[in-house]
């Protein structure tokens, strides 16, 4: 039977989650805390005032136990962390209030503090010199460094602009930049003053920004006259121009400049650093309720229409930093490496919020693998002197398809940590990022989440010194998440060398909140197929030891080099074309894109245009209505889809048939008419034969 906790066996527990590298227990290590909270600098930190005597927890030596206690005493374990890890301008009274059958998440109720605070301030007034950004700038070797004493006065301006034209605590604000300090500095600006931000990637069209404008209902929008990318200028102020006339809730446009062209200025375009050079370089911060909106981010949804993700404060923030630091092994002086875009979730949690809550150094990516040349990540390895590296599965299998001399010729000794994310990593990219990349020494994470999980749910670390980490898998649950697979009758899969749906049985501080505007669909899209249990839409399998490997999506969407993208969003675009009255897009393995679209269309009798005039313009048309990733690699004409007697689609027999499986096309007996699957074979296997013709 376990032994209650003692007071001190509390002390220890803090500190091993709190101040010291993961490991064994120290033996002989003092229990005082001195380092302060709620503003408090030398007082002992009284546990009890929070920890419940009740409580019975084992010796805690391995991560493995501390992993079992955020499970079985979820209150005590991030109630521990919230207090220490966040500066509270309110201490919050209760932990959580959840239930996931009913999709209500709070965590920390009671509770205000302001994110921006936690990001730079403190790091500001203790280390004000320490840099906090290192902006990878599209050329090699012209890099920005920026200190946290630099970062605070940029947002405070940038914050006091805002709120001279009128932006205020809950308004929403889109922000469609690239890569840059100055979105950095915006993000943060709108948590200092209690504005709700919602990035837009800067490679979607004007149409996408529309739609997501106007679901959140936007009152401004902070963009750049252009972005470079790739050594390629792209024209963020012009779309942006399109979009706000059609835009009628967005009253300022802010215009910073990346570059020295002159860009046409409207009625409603502010220049944002002529009024941030006249502004205030204070702002004293708002303060936000543990469950006030931080921010919004979109993805796409198996129906077409992108869901407004909704996360909010002090969850989201310390889930965010703390799987920052332990996944990836973070230590102060680190220089750490996310070259996702902040138009990302993982630019959200991994580029700026977890990265700065830390107090560390994180570097803003602004170019392309492959500019100038492919040896461009670890040229920026060595003249950084980079310890964290973490990229999607894509870049590098696209790597990899270049010679090894590319890695080979720059000093990567300073790594110690490579990370995977996006998607799952496929054996063979997985070997050469450790081998070639990480010479064999560095520790590979590949990790799994997604941007309702808010952080990192499923990795190899944190673990013990020297555990195994089996090659492509994502593993081990982080703290406080309690992974569970699904049969197709709704029915828990016990076991090893399993597989189902994967679920998760517990809330945890990270998750969303909800969908903007639309709570029931927020309820049924995540809590509904598994009641009781939040459903992530992936499937996975468990090996016998318990390790967990993602195994693709299990609705109509898509995972285009890293981008989710629902098959449905691509079908509406191409609806606007007259000709094409019907289609069906289905995602498939593609060697660098991790999976890509493939369209069945169906053409209209007696069309003035060639199939090949209509394809192109179809291409033409999801290019300009989502983005130029969203463009199917492959389109099929067809003579009618497969349907069943209700009229449904059914994708998974257009699946089987460009993956070679004709002959395992399981029950067919819904279908309308069988023999359309011999007229879709017919039309693939000429297809093949065309695009393979010299």
């Amino acid at each position: 039977m376990a032994a209650k906790l003692s007071e001190g066996g509390y002390r220890k527990l803090l500190q091993l989650l709190l101040h010291q590298r993961p490991g064994l227990l120290p033996r002989r290590t003092p229990c005082r805390l001195t380092r302060g909270i709620h503003g408090r600098s030398s007082s002992t930190w009284d546990v009890h005032a929070y920890m419940p005597e009740s409580v019975a927890f084992p010796q805690v030596r391995t991560y493995q136990e501390l992993q079992e206690i955020s499970i079985r005493d979820p209150d005590t374990f991030w109630g521990a962390l919230a207090r220490e890890r966040l500066r509270w301008m309110k201490p919050y009274q209760t932990v959580q209030d959840c239930d996931l059958s009913r999709g209500r998440v709070n965590w920390f109720l009671g509770g205000q503090l302001n994110v921006a605070v936690n990001c730079l301030d403190q790091h500001a007034h203790q280390s004000p010199d320490r840099v906090a950004l290192i902006w990878e700038r599209d050329e090699p070797g012209t890099e920005v460094k920026i200190t946290y004493r630099e970062l605070l006065e940029t947002t405070c301006r940038l914050a006091n602009t805002l709120k001279k034209y009128g932006v205020q605590k809950g308004d929403r604000v889109a922000i469609y930049m690239a890569v840059s300090p100055l979105a950095v500095a915006a993000m943060l600006a709108c948590a200092r003053i209690g504005a709700v931000h919602t990035i837009v990637f800067a490679g979607f069209s004007a149409t996408s920004l529309v739609g997501r404008i106007n679901d959140a209902k936007c009152k401004a929008i902070i963009t750049q006259n252009q972005g470079v990318r790739g050594g390629q200028v792209i024209q963020l102020k012009q779309i942006v121009d399109e979009a706000v006339k059609n835009c009628p809730t967005v009253k300022h446009v802010f215009v910073a400049h990346r570059t020295d062209n002159k860009v046409h200025m409207g009625s409603l375009d502010i220049p944002l650093e002529e009024e941030m050079e006249k502004a205030d370089p204070t702002c004293e911060p708002e303060s936000m309720n543990s469950e006030d909106m931080l921010f919004m981010l979109y993805t796409s949804g198996s129906t077409g229409q992108p869901k407004g993700i909704v996360h909010t404060q002090a969850g989201y923030l310390l889930y965010a930093s703390l799987t920052h630091k332990y996944v990836f092994d973070y230590k102060q002086g680190d220089i750490f490496c996310c070259v996702a875009d902040i138009g990302w979730i993982t630019g959200h949690s991994y580029v700026v919020y977890g990265p700065l809550c830390n107090g560390a150094t994180t570097v803003l990516f602004e170019s392309t693998p492959l500019y100038p040349n492919p040896g461009r990540y670890w040229e920026m390895v060595q003249r950084l002197k980079i310890n964290q590296f973490y990229g999607a599965p894509t870049a590098v299998r696209l790597l990899l398809k270049y010679e090894d001399s590319w890695v080979k010729k720059y000093d990567r000794s300073s790594l110690r940590t490579l990370g995977s994310v996006g998607e799952p990593i496929n054996h063979e990219a997985w070997e050469w990022f450790y081998k070639v990349v990480g010479e064999n020494r560095c520790t590979l994470v590949d990790t799994w989440w997604q941007t309702e999980t808010g952080g990192i749910c499923i990795a190899p670390r944190p673990s013990e010194e020297g555990a195994e980490i089996v090659p492509a898998m994502a593993m081990r649950p982080f703290f406080g998440i309690k992974p569970v697979l699904m049969s197709e009758k709704g029915k828990l899969v016990q076991g090893g060398d399993v597989s189902g749906a994967l679920c998760i049985a517990q809330p945890w501080p990270g998750m969303a909140r909800t969908l903007y505007g639309d709570h029931q669909r927020y309820i049924e899209t995540y809590f509904t197929a598994y009641p009781g249990y939040y459903f992530t839409g992936d499937g996975a399998y468990r090996s016998k030891e318990g390790y967990y490997q993602l195994t693709g999506r299990m609705d109509d969407v898509i995972n285009i080099s890293g981008h989710r993208l629902g098959t449905a969003e691509i079908e509406d675009a191409m609806a606007e074309h007259p000709d094409v009255p019907e289609s069906a897009v289905i995602g498939f393995p593609h060697d660098i894109k991790g999976e890509a679209a493939f369209a069945f269309i169906v053409i209209r009798d007696n069309v003035t245009h060639t199939e090949q005039m209509v394809k192109e313009q179809l291409k033409l048309i999801v290019a300009s209505k989502i983005a130029k990733y969203a463009v199917p690699d492959h389109v099929l004409v067809v003579k009618r889809l497969p349907k069943t007697r209700s009229g449904k689609i059914m994708r998974r027999l257009l699946r089987k048939v460009i993956i070679d499986e004709p002959d395992d096309l399981g029950d067919i007996t819904t279908l309308d008419d069988p023999t359309v699957v011999a007229e879709i074979l017919e039309a693939f296997q000429k297809y093949k034969r065309d695009q393979s013709a010299p």
